[in-house]
């Protein structure tokens, strides 16, 4: 009787065609966290480009990494392997531009839709993952 509730429960939960990751920085917190070896373990070439092209950085550094970390948030559920931050890449179009996120070959078939806003001392990112296969 148990196992028939069970699966019936189980059967009237739609299957999940995607995911949602968010995070939240405190600038001042993270500010004080920053540093060269975090850095270094966390951004791309590119990421690290587009932030120093602005005065001061601190602010592009946290946005990229609360992005990184919602995108972590949402392919973590779906996708059981370790993922680095580094093999997230957050890029955008131009300055100030959309955000989009590269990963490795392996989740190239991941969709994933990425937004990031700040106000004061908060940063916040927010990430919709679509599994396309």
């Amino acid at each position: 009787m148990k196992n028939n509730i069970e699966q019936s429960l189980i059967n009237l939960i739609p299957k999940q065609g995607f995911s949602l990751g968010n995070d939240l920085v405190f600038l001042p917190d993270f500010e004080l966290s920053f540093n060269p070896l975090f850095q270094q373990k966390v951004y791309t070439k590119r990421e690290i480009e587009y932030c120093k092209l602005f005065n001061p950085s601190i602010l592009r550094y946290a946005s990229t990494w609360a992005a990184k970390e919602a995108t972590y948030k949402a392919i973590k559920q779906i996708y059981s392997e370790a993922l680095p931050f580094k093999k997230i890449e957050i890029l955008r179009e131009k300055i100030s531009g959309r955000p989009s996120v590269h990963l490795p070959e392996n989740l190239i078939h991941l969709n994933i839709s990425l937004t990031i806003s700040h106000d004061g001392d908060y940063v916040w990112a927010g990430a919709l993952v679509k599994n396309v296969c």
